[in-house]
């Protein structure tokens, strides 16, 4: 990849991106397209152009075009950091993977966490960390004396639990959402860590935190950035006391089995998914609540949230 691989590093083709841009927005997506193939002409290995021809041609409804632009993003950044896999996924080009790239998600999160808390509570309505809190409360009264938070974020679950435990440990794979949940000052420990993975355990555990020892556990609105929720329950029971208590949120996808990517490029799972993956992982399910969770593109996003326990 180029070094600034949102530069092309060309300022003719550079400024063509700009226009291609401009005309996007304006809802001219052939235009847009056109001028994109320009600028790429110039720097045909520029993955960030690449992949806003292919935004811009499938609004175009030359899905082909897309399709060829991602492929090539492919070859240039094995690391995936534009998820130009899921993307093909969502055009039917390829099969939906069970993950999304690490490097994807950590460059989404860390572009987006200086506007994270703005954009989602003030203009999408999130709601999800004080429902999940709510639903702990309407369960157990007890103080806990360790909470893991999973893919913390800016910590606004934490900013709800806080005053219901002892010890709070946040766990996300940007650094500079962590800086953020810092900032607030609820946590006792913040690291660096990819929840997607099975080597989790041991990226979480290297610093001699043990096993088996939070009596609470939590993953609010980050499973909707997983596949299949098999690694990350696996973590959670990992973590989980015996009779310990695990709250998290999935976006709904309804009946059936399974996941399904969303052209939002977030995953939703159905009930079933979640109540197999979490039996499988020693969890049972105590309660669950069907719920918008936010608002995208002036319309509701449903959810699940589910609070369970560690039976063994």
């Amino acid at each position: 990849m180029h070094p600034n691989q949102f530069s092309s590093g060309d300022v003719i083709a550079d400024r063509r991106a700009d226009y291609a841009r401009m005309l996007a927005e304006n809802g001219e997506h052939e235009a847009a397209v056109e001028l994109m193939e320009q600028a790429l002409e110039i720097t045909p290995a520029w993955p960030a152009g690449l992949v806003s021809l292919a935004d811009y041609a499938v609004k175009a409804g030359t899905a082909e075009k897309a399709i060829a632009a991602l492929r090539q993003v492919l070859d240039l950044d094995p690391q995936d950091l534009f998820g130009a896999r899921l993307k093909l996924a969502v055009l039917g080009a390829e099969d939906t993977p069970d993950a999304p790239p690490s490097a994807y998600v950590e460059a989404l999160f860390d572009d987006y966490a200086d506007r994270f808390d703005k954009a989602l509570v003030e203009r999408l309505d999130y709601t999800v960390p004080a429902k999940l809190a709510a639903l702990i409360a309407d369960h157990d009264e007890r103080r806990f004396d360790l909470a893991v938070d999973l893919g913390c974020g800016t910590g606004l679950f934490g900013a709800e639990i806080r005053h219901k435990v002892t010890r709070l440990e946040g766990f996300d794979l940007s650094v500079n959402m962590l800086a953020k949940a810092e900032e607030k000052g609820h946590y006792d420990l913040l690291a660096k860590s990819d929840l997607s993975l099975d080597a989790v355990r041991s990226g979480l555990f290297d610093d001699g935190l043990p096993t088996r020892r939070a009596d609470l556990v939590s993953a609010a609105d980050v499973l909707m950035y997983l596949g299949d929720l098999g690694n990350a329950f696996s973590l959670a029971a990992d973590l989980a006391a015996p009779g310990a208590l695990f709250v998290f949120s999935v976006e709904d996808a309804g009946e059936g089995d399974g996941f399904v990517l969303a052209q939002s490029l977030r995953y939703a799972h159905t009930e079933a998914h979640v109540r197999t993956r979490l039996a499988e992982s020693g969890f049972e399910p105590l309660t669950l609540v069907r719920s918008t969770i936010r608002m995208d593109g002036g319309k509701p996003v449903f959810g699940i949230l589910f609070l369970a326990a560690r039976t063994a």
